[in-house]
């Protein structure tokens, strides 16, 4: 399968989805670290890719989003940001509406 249509699949499957570098549990760079802290206080479940697991994709992933780095949260297929944006909208209180809207069922 080409990277393209696995990223999209990703993407389309997972309703929260980071791809980050190492894992939630073992965050490989602070950036990934702080976003995933952010997620998880806001109490919902995600999915995640690492990206340093998965060279395709890091190396197509930015292309495809028009994003640059790492880490890069999507949620219900749009491309929400990276840390700085994820950090931002925690604290404006965006970030947790976002994500529980997402995660209701309708």
């Amino acid at each position: 399968m080409h990277i393209k249509k696995i990223i999209q699949k990703q993407i389309s499957e997972n309703t929260i989805l980071i791809y980050m570098k190492g894992s939630p549990e073992s965050p490989s760079c602070g950036f990934s670290a702080k976003a995933v802290e952010a997620l998880s206080s806001c109490g919902v479940s995600f999915a995640y890719v690492d990206v340093l697991e998965n060279e395709n994709i890091r190396s197509f992933l930015p292309q495809y989003s028009n994003w640059p780095t790492f880490p890069q949260l999507w949620v219900k297929g749009e491309l929400i940001g990276g840390c700085d944006i994820i950090l931002k909208m925690l604290e404006n209180g965006k970030l947790k509406k976002i994500l529980l809207s997402a995660t209701q069922k309708n």
